[in-house]
């Protein structure tokens, strides 16, 4: 995780209880035609203040490396964070729960009346729509990034061997993310250095 600055840490409320965090995903679930996450990111990050950005892009890197759904992982990441096994119940309940309902109601809708013209221009309205909220997510997730550059390498050769050359999603995970692991931590030990010289130094004075 992405350390916290000073404002950030005065900036922050206190943790969620177990409530809080169920009804935060049942609003984000619940609003979320289309696609949770860019309403499950404006209710952590904007709204709610339970992580900083930056924090929730790295959470959200994880939690898309694993399997499973994306947003599942994340809500229980989160509630597992700040309140353990029953944060976790909770979120996942919250974010699932009605919307699992509200689907089986659509999908009775969609198979009977699915045929009509009106009803598939109006699903290809809501596609629209959801790629564009994925997209402008998008954009605050990478402007999230502090200072790190080097990660818009690995993220144009994921795009460029998926989306373009068609390779296999194992075989681009298994080859990007240890090479992306290892430059990781060798930039961490290039920004640790000038602080321990800073350290020893001041050690050294008198």
């Amino acid at each position: 995780m992405t350390p916290l600055s000073a404002s950030e840490h005065l900036a922050r409320p206190a943790n969620p209880s177990v409530a809080e965090l169920f009804m935060g995903f049942f609003i984000a679930g619940i609003s979320g035609f289309g696609g949770v996450l860019p309403f499950a990111r404006r209710m952590i990050v904007e709204q709610r203040r339970w992580m900083t950005p930056a924090e929730f892009t790295d959470m959200w890197s994880l939690c898309q490396f694993l399997p499973g759904p994306n947003v599942v992982n994340m809500s229980l990441a989160l509630g597992l964070r700040f309140q353990g096994k029953t944060g976790a119940a909770a979120c996942l309940l919250g974010l699932l729960g009605t919307p699992f309902l509200i689907m089986i109601g659509v999908g009775f809708l969609y198979t009977t009346y699915g045929y009509i013209p009106e009803v598939k221009s109006v699903l290809r309205g809501i596609a629209a729509v959801s790629a564009g909220l994925v997209l402008s997510m998008s954009f605050k997730m990478a402007a999230a990034s502090r200072a790190r550059d080097w990660t818009l390498v690995f993220g144009v050769l994921a795009f460029v061997a998926i989306a373009l050359m068609r390779l296999p999603l194992a075989t681009v995970l298994v080859t990007l993310a240890p090479t992306s692991v290892l430059v990781a931590w060798l930039q961490l030990r290039k920004r640790a250095r000038p602080d321990r010289s800073v350290a020893a130094d001041t050690k050294a004075s008198p």
